[in-house]
Protein backbone atom coordinates (compact mmCIF):
# COMPACT_ATOMS: atom_id res chain seq x y z
CA UNK A 1 0.00 0.00 0.00
CA UNK A 2 0.62 3.52 -0.45
CA UNK A 3 -0.14 7.11 0.53
CA UNK A 4 -1.02 9.01 -2.66
CA UNK A 5 -1.81 12.57 -0.77
CA UNK A 6 -2.53 14.39 2.00
CA UNK A 7 -4.28 17.38 3.10
CA UNK A 8 -4.55 18.77 6.24
CA UNK A 9 -6.84 21.61 7.95
CA UNK A 10 -5.48 23.44 10.52
CA UNK A 11 -2.77 20.59 11.94
CA UNK A 12 -0.96 22.57 14.69
CA UNK A 13 0.94 25.09 12.05
CA UNK A 14 -0.43 23.99 9.08
CA UNK A 15 -3.58 25.64 7.89
CA UNK A 16 -3.77 24.13 4.79
CA UNK A 17 -1.77 21.70 3.14
CA UNK A 18 -1.91 19.36 0.48
CA UNK A 19 1.07 17.07 -0.99
CA UNK A 20 1.09 14.45 -3.64
CA UNK A 21 3.86 11.45 -2.83
CA UNK A 22 5.88 9.56 -4.80
CA UNK A 23 5.63 5.51 -4.07
CA UNK A 24 8.88 4.71 -3.95
CA UNK A 25 11.01 7.57 -1.08
CA UNK A 26 9.97 11.25 -0.15
CA UNK A 27 12.39 13.39 1.49
CA UNK A 28 11.71 16.22 3.87
CA UNK A 29 14.71 18.20 3.89
CA UNK A 30 14.84 21.15 6.55
CA UNK A 31 16.66 22.82 9.60
CA UNK A 32 15.52 21.66 12.95
CA UNK A 33 12.47 23.10 14.26
CA UNK A 34 10.50 23.59 10.57
CA UNK A 35 7.92 22.17 11.54
CA UNK A 36 8.90 18.41 9.43
CA UNK A 37 8.13 16.29 12.51
CA UNK A 38 4.66 17.78 12.57
CA UNK A 39 3.96 16.61 8.71
CA UNK A 40 5.32 13.10 9.56
CA UNK A 41 3.43 13.06 12.67
CA UNK A 42 -0.11 14.04 10.84
CA UNK A 43 -0.07 10.74 8.43
CA UNK A 44 1.11 8.86 11.61
CA UNK A 45 -2.24 10.50 13.37
CA UNK A 46 -4.16 9.39 9.91
CA UNK A 47 -3.66 5.79 10.62
CA UNK A 48 -3.75 4.85 14.13
CA UNK A 49 -5.93 7.82 15.40
CA UNK A 50 -3.55 8.72 17.91
CA UNK A 51 -0.48 10.87 18.04
CA UNK A 52 2.96 8.93 19.09
CA UNK A 53 4.19 12.66 20.62
CA UNK A 54 1.01 13.70 22.99
CA UNK A 55 -1.75 11.99 24.17
CA UNK A 56 -3.66 15.39 24.07
CA UNK A 57 -5.72 15.86 20.68
CA UNK A 58 -5.55 19.81 21.54
CA UNK A 59 -1.87 20.02 20.91
CA UNK A 60 -2.83 18.69 17.21
CA UNK A 61 -5.09 21.80 16.58
CA UNK A 62 -3.86 24.82 15.46
CA UNK A 63 -3.40 27.79 17.71
CA UNK A 64 -6.63 29.33 16.20
CA UNK A 65 -8.80 26.80 14.91
CA UNK A 66 -11.39 25.13 17.17
CA UNK A 67 -11.36 21.41 14.93
CA UNK A 68 -8.63 19.75 12.60
CA UNK A 69 -8.67 17.06 10.07
CA UNK A 70 -6.42 15.09 7.78
CA UNK A 71 -7.36 13.00 4.69
CA UNK A 72 -5.68 11.08 2.52
CA UNK A 73 -5.83 8.74 -0.65
CA UNK A 74 -4.48 5.62 -0.13
CA UNK A 75 -3.75 2.93 -2.99
CA UNK A 76 -4.14 -0.70 -1.85
CA UNK A 77 -3.95 -4.05 -3.95
CA UNK A 78 -7.63 -3.96 -3.87
CA UNK A 79 -8.25 -0.29 -4.73
CA UNK A 80 -7.99 3.38 -3.59
CA UNK A 81 -9.91 4.31 -0.82
CA UNK A 82 -9.92 7.88 1.14
CA UNK A 83 -9.62 7.82 5.06
CA UNK A 84 -10.08 10.72 6.95
CA UNK A 85 -9.51 11.96 10.68
CA UNK A 86 -10.74 15.05 12.38
CA UNK A 87 -11.32 16.66 15.78
CA UNK A 88 -11.92 18.79 18.34
CA UNK A 89 -10.74 18.97 22.11
CA UNK A 90 -14.01 16.67 22.33
CA UNK A 91 -14.71 15.14 19.32
CA UNK A 92 -12.85 12.55 17.12
CA UNK A 93 -14.51 11.10 14.16
CA UNK A 94 -13.14 9.00 11.80
CA UNK A 95 -14.47 8.06 8.50
CA UNK A 96 -13.68 5.06 6.01
CA UNK A 97 -14.40 6.10 2.73
CA UNK A 98 -16.84 8.97 3.85
CA UNK A 99 -18.74 6.78 6.17
CA UNK A 100 -18.17 7.34 9.84
CA UNK A 101 -17.04 4.78 11.51
CA UNK A 102 -18.97 3.76 15.06
CA UNK A 103 -15.37 3.01 16.93
CA UNK A 104 -12.03 3.74 16.67
CA UNK A 105 -10.96 -0.04 16.37
CA UNK A 106 -12.70 0.04 13.03
CA UNK A 107 -11.10 2.52 11.74
CA UNK A 108 -7.33 1.55 13.06
CA UNK A 109 -5.85 -1.29 10.91
CA UNK A 110 -7.41 -0.03 7.45
CA UNK A 111 -3.85 1.92 7.00
CA UNK A 112 -0.66 0.34 8.30
CA UNK A 113 2.45 2.75 9.32
CA UNK A 114 5.64 1.77 11.04
CA UNK A 115 7.36 5.12 12.57
CA UNK A 116 10.91 4.75 13.41
CA UNK A 117 11.92 7.92 15.20
CA UNK A 118 15.01 9.04 17.63
CA UNK A 119 13.03 8.18 20.80
CA UNK A 120 12.23 4.35 19.03
CA UNK A 121 16.31 3.67 19.75
CA UNK A 122 15.16 4.06 23.84
CA UNK A 123 12.85 1.31 23.13
CA UNK A 124 15.29 -1.37 24.02
CA UNK A 125 17.30 0.64 27.44
CA UNK A 126 13.75 3.24 28.44
CA UNK A 127 11.07 2.19 30.52
CA UNK A 128 8.33 -1.00 30.40
CA UNK A 129 6.21 1.64 30.12
CA UNK A 130 7.24 2.99 26.82
CA UNK A 131 7.73 -1.06 25.77
CA UNK A 132 4.09 -1.80 26.60
CA UNK A 133 3.18 1.26 24.37
CA UNK A 134 5.32 -0.35 21.11
CA UNK A 135 3.78 -3.43 21.50
CA UNK A 136 0.50 -2.30 22.22
CA UNK A 137 0.26 0.02 18.97
CA UNK A 138 2.15 -2.68 16.85
CA UNK A 139 -0.75 -5.33 17.68
CA UNK A 140 -3.34 -2.52 17.48
CA UNK A 141 -2.41 -2.62 13.56
CA UNK A 142 -2.55 -6.14 12.71
CA UNK A 143 -5.16 -7.00 15.18
CA UNK A 144 -8.19 -4.37 15.66
CA UNK A 145 -9.95 -6.11 18.18
CA UNK A 146 -6.71 -6.07 20.32
CA UNK A 147 -7.09 -2.18 20.94
CA UNK A 148 -10.71 -2.31 21.77
CA UNK A 149 -10.02 -5.33 24.11
CA UNK A 150 -7.13 -3.19 25.95
CA UNK A 151 -9.61 -0.28 26.33
CA UNK A 152 -12.01 -2.49 27.90
CA UNK A 153 -9.50 -3.91 30.51
CA UNK A 154 -8.15 -0.14 31.09
CA UNK A 155 -11.61 0.89 31.99
CA UNK A 156 -12.22 -2.14 34.15
CA UNK A 157 -8.85 -1.61 35.53
CA UNK A 158 -9.78 1.85 36.67
CA UNK A 159 -12.94 0.76 38.11
CA UNK A 160 -11.62 -1.92 39.95
CA UNK A 161 -8.84 0.39 41.64
CA UNK A 162 -11.52 3.23 42.45
CA UNK A 163 -13.02 0.45 44.40
CA UNK A 164 -10.02 -0.83 45.90
CA UNK A 165 -9.15 2.39 47.25
CA UNK A 166 -12.79 3.07 48.72
CA UNK A 167 -12.25 -0.30 50.35
CA UNK A 168 -9.03 1.20 51.82
CA UNK A 169 -10.64 3.77 53.64
CA UNK A 170 -14.33 3.16 54.31
CA UNK A 171 -15.28 -0.03 52.94
CA UNK A 172 -17.45 -0.95 50.22
CA UNK A 173 -18.84 -3.55 47.60
CA UNK A 174 -17.55 -6.91 48.23
CA UNK A 175 -19.54 -8.22 45.54
CA UNK A 176 -18.74 -5.45 42.85
CA UNK A 177 -14.96 -6.09 44.04
CA UNK A 178 -15.55 -9.96 42.75
CA UNK A 179 -17.69 -9.13 39.14
CA UNK A 180 -14.77 -6.26 38.25
CA UNK A 181 -12.02 -9.04 39.07
CA UNK A 182 -13.63 -11.28 36.75
CA UNK A 183 -14.08 -8.96 34.05
CA UNK A 184 -10.54 -7.94 34.48
CA UNK A 185 -9.27 -11.54 34.25
CA UNK A 186 -11.34 -12.26 31.22
CA UNK A 187 -9.75 -9.41 29.24
CA UNK A 188 -6.19 -10.05 30.88
CA UNK A 189 -6.33 -13.15 29.64
CA UNK A 190 -7.32 -12.13 26.37
CA UNK A 191 -4.84 -9.09 25.67
CA UNK A 192 -1.72 -11.55 27.24
CA UNK A 193 -2.28 -14.27 24.70
CA UNK A 194 -2.69 -12.25 21.95
CA UNK A 195 0.42 -10.39 23.42
CA UNK A 196 2.72 -13.97 23.74
CA UNK A 197 1.23 -14.68 19.84
CA UNK A 198 2.51 -11.75 18.56
CA UNK A 199 5.76 -12.10 20.08
CA UNK A 200 6.04 -15.16 18.54
CA UNK A 201 5.48 -13.63 15.01
CA UNK A 202 8.23 -10.72 16.25
CA UNK A 203 10.99 -13.37 17.02
CA UNK A 204 10.47 -15.12 13.88
CA UNK A 205 11.54 -11.86 11.57
CA UNK A 206 13.56 -10.35 13.91
CA UNK A 207 16.23 -12.48 14.74
CA UNK A 208 17.20 -13.12 10.96
CA UNK A 209 17.27 -9.23 10.28
CA UNK A 210 19.23 -8.95 13.46
CA UNK A 211 21.93 -11.64 12.56
CA UNK A 212 22.13 -9.78 8.90
CA UNK A 213 23.13 -6.20 10.21
CA UNK A 214 25.70 -8.18 12.75
CA UNK A 215 26.95 -10.14 9.64
CA UNK A 216 26.05 -13.29 11.55
CA UNK A 217 27.63 -12.46 14.90
CA UNK A 218 25.00 -12.18 16.66
CA UNK A 219 21.31 -13.55 17.74
CA UNK A 220 18.23 -11.59 19.20
CA UNK A 221 15.91 -13.04 21.15
CA UNK A 222 12.53 -11.84 22.95
CA UNK A 223 10.85 -12.61 25.96
CA UNK A 224 7.72 -11.82 27.33
CA UNK A 225 8.32 -10.74 30.79
CA UNK A 226 5.26 -11.13 33.31
CA UNK A 227 5.34 -11.50 37.10
CA UNK A 228 2.18 -13.94 36.85
CA UNK A 229 3.26 -16.42 33.71
CA UNK A 230 6.63 -18.38 33.94
CA UNK A 231 5.93 -20.01 30.80
CA UNK A 232 4.39 -18.93 27.37
CA UNK A 233 2.40 -21.78 26.41
CA UNK A 234 -0.65 -21.91 28.87
CA UNK A 235 -4.36 -22.48 27.80
CA UNK A 236 -6.98 -20.14 28.23
CA UNK A 237 -8.20 -21.94 30.89
CA UNK A 238 -5.34 -22.07 32.61
CA UNK A 239 -4.36 -18.30 32.49
CA UNK A 240 -7.66 -17.49 33.96
CA UNK A 241 -6.99 -19.91 36.81
CA UNK A 242 -3.73 -18.74 37.40
CA UNK A 243 -4.60 -14.73 37.66
CA UNK A 244 -7.37 -16.12 39.99
CA UNK A 245 -5.30 -17.80 42.12
CA UNK A 246 -3.13 -14.67 42.51
CA UNK A 247 -5.55 -12.56 43.03
CA UNK A 248 -7.20 -14.28 45.96
CA UNK A 249 -3.15 -14.67 47.42
CA UNK A 250 -2.33 -11.31 47.54
CA UNK A 251 -6.66 -9.85 48.23
CA UNK A 252 -6.17 -8.27 51.27
CA UNK A 253 -2.30 -6.59 49.97
CA UNK A 254 -4.45 -5.24 47.29
CA UNK A 255 -7.02 -4.16 49.61
CA UNK A 256 -4.67 -2.14 52.01
CA UNK A 257 -2.83 -0.40 48.88
CA UNK A 258 -5.94 0.48 47.16
CA UNK A 259 -4.40 -0.75 43.66
CA UNK A 260 -4.50 -3.73 41.44
CA UNK A 261 -1.35 -4.72 41.78
CA UNK A 262 -0.51 -7.42 38.99
CA UNK A 263 -2.01 -7.84 35.41
CA UNK A 264 -1.00 -7.18 31.67
CA UNK A 265 -0.73 -3.43 32.69
CA UNK A 266 2.65 -4.29 34.62
CA UNK A 267 4.29 -6.76 31.98
CA UNK A 268 6.60 -6.39 29.89
CA UNK A 269 9.45 -7.82 26.93
CA UNK A 270 12.99 -8.52 27.00
CA UNK A 271 15.38 -8.48 24.21
CA UNK A 272 18.78 -10.73 24.50
CA UNK A 273 21.27 -10.70 22.63
CA UNK A 274 23.70 -13.60 22.21
CA UNK A 275 22.04 -14.95 25.57
CA UNK A 276 22.69 -11.86 27.17
CA UNK A 277 19.76 -9.12 28.17
CA UNK A 278 20.87 -6.33 25.81
CA UNK A 279 19.10 -3.67 28.07
CA UNK A 280 21.50 -4.69 30.85
CA UNK A 281 24.76 -5.52 29.21
CA UNK A 282 24.46 -4.23 25.96
CA UNK A 283 26.71 -1.61 24.35
CA UNK A 284 24.72 1.11 22.31
CA UNK A 285 25.48 -0.22 19.27
CA UNK A 286 23.76 -3.49 20.31
CA UNK A 287 20.99 -1.78 21.38
CA UNK A 288 20.37 1.04 18.34
CA UNK A 289 20.46 -2.74 16.20
CA UNK A 290 18.04 -4.31 18.88
CA UNK A 291 15.46 -1.56 17.95
CA UNK A 292 16.66 -1.25 14.22
CA UNK A 293 15.56 -4.88 13.95
CA UNK A 294 12.41 -4.66 15.89
CA UNK A 295 11.36 -1.72 13.32
CA UNK A 296 12.18 -3.77 10.17
CA UNK A 297 10.38 -7.02 11.56
CA UNK A 298 7.52 -4.97 12.04
CA UNK A 299 7.45 -4.01 8.18
CA UNK A 300 7.52 -7.65 7.48
CA UNK A 301 5.34 -8.84 10.17
CA UNK A 302 2.57 -6.47 9.11
CA UNK A 303 3.49 -7.95 5.36
CA UNK A 304 2.49 -11.08 6.33
CA UNK A 305 -0.56 -10.27 8.42
CA UNK A 306 -2.47 -8.03 5.98
CA UNK A 307 -0.44 -8.68 2.66
CA UNK A 308 0.95 -6.19 1.66
CA UNK A 309 3.77 -3.80 2.90
CA UNK A 310 2.71 -0.81 5.21
CA UNK A 311 4.20 2.62 4.74
CA UNK A 312 7.15 3.31 6.26
CA UNK A 313 8.15 6.89 8.60
CA UNK A 314 11.53 7.85 9.52
CA UNK A 315 11.89 10.72 12.06
CA UNK A 316 15.77 11.83 11.37
CA UNK A 317 16.82 8.40 12.34
CA UNK A 318 19.64 8.26 9.32
CA UNK A 319 21.34 10.69 11.27
CA UNK A 320 21.81 8.60 14.00
CA UNK A 321 22.83 5.48 12.53
CA UNK A 322 26.38 4.14 11.50
CA UNK A 323 26.96 3.49 7.47
CA UNK A 324 26.49 0.01 7.83
CA UNK A 325 23.35 0.55 9.60
CA UNK A 326 21.74 2.92 7.42
CA UNK A 327 22.74 1.23 4.72
CA UNK A 328 20.95 -1.77 5.81
CA UNK A 329 17.78 0.30 6.47
CA UNK A 330 17.80 2.26 2.79
CA UNK A 331 18.28 -1.46 1.15
CA UNK A 332 15.23 -2.67 2.84
CA UNK A 333 13.37 0.79 1.73
CA UNK A 334 14.86 0.63 -1.54
CA UNK A 335 13.37 -3.03 -2.47
CA UNK A 336 9.83 -2.83 -0.76
CA UNK A 337 7.70 -0.04 1.38
CA UNK A 338 6.96 3.59 -0.10
CA UNK A 339 9.16 5.88 2.71
CA UNK A 340 8.42 9.35 3.89
CA UNK A 341 11.57 10.58 6.02
CA UNK A 342 12.82 14.03 7.51
CA UNK A 343 16.46 15.20 7.46
CA UNK A 344 17.94 18.00 8.05
CA UNK A 345 20.15 16.97 4.45
CA UNK A 346 21.55 14.24 2.72
CA UNK A 347 24.93 15.47 1.68
CA UNK A 348 27.06 12.46 1.60
CA UNK A 349 24.32 9.77 1.39
CA UNK A 350 24.98 8.08 -1.98
CA UNK A 351 22.63 5.49 -2.07
CA UNK A 352 20.39 5.39 -5.17
CA UNK A 353 17.15 4.92 -2.63
CA UNK A 354 18.11 8.40 -2.08
CA UNK A 355 19.25 10.35 -5.24
CA UNK A 356 16.02 8.78 -6.92
CA UNK A 357 13.44 10.62 -4.39
CA UNK A 358 11.33 12.97 -4.26
CA UNK A 359 12.51 16.05 -2.04
CA UNK A 360 10.15 18.39 -0.09
CA UNK A 361 11.78 21.57 0.91
CA UNK A 362 9.93 22.56 4.56
CA UNK A 363 10.90 26.03 5.79
CA UNK A 364 8.50 27.42 8.68
CA UNK A 365 5.91 25.42 7.82
CA UNK A 366 5.59 25.86 4.24
CA UNK A 367 6.85 23.32 1.96
CA UNK A 368 8.26 23.49 -1.54
CA UNK A 369 8.36 19.87 -4.42
CA UNK A 370 11.47 19.79 -5.91
CA UNK A 371 12.35 16.99 -8.99
CA UNK A 372 15.69 14.87 -8.21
Amino acid sequence: MHLKSIRLQNYRNYETLELDFSEQTNVLIGENAQEKTNLLESIYVLALAKSHRTTQDRELIGWEADAASIEGRIHKRTGESVQSLSFSPKVKKAKLNHLEQRRLSDYVGAFNVVLFAPEDLAIVKGSPQGRRRFLDMEIGQVSPVYLHELNQYLKTLKQRNALLKQLSTKGGDETLLEVLTDQLIELAVKIVMRRYHFIDQKKKWANPIHSGITRELETLTIQYVSDTFQKERFSKEQMFETYRQKFDKIRENERRRGVTLFGPHRDDFELYVNNRNVQTFGSQGQQRTAALSLKLAEIELIHEEVGEYPLLLLDDVLSELDDHRQTHLLDTMGRKVQTILTTTNIDGIAHETIQQAKVFHVKQGEVETESV
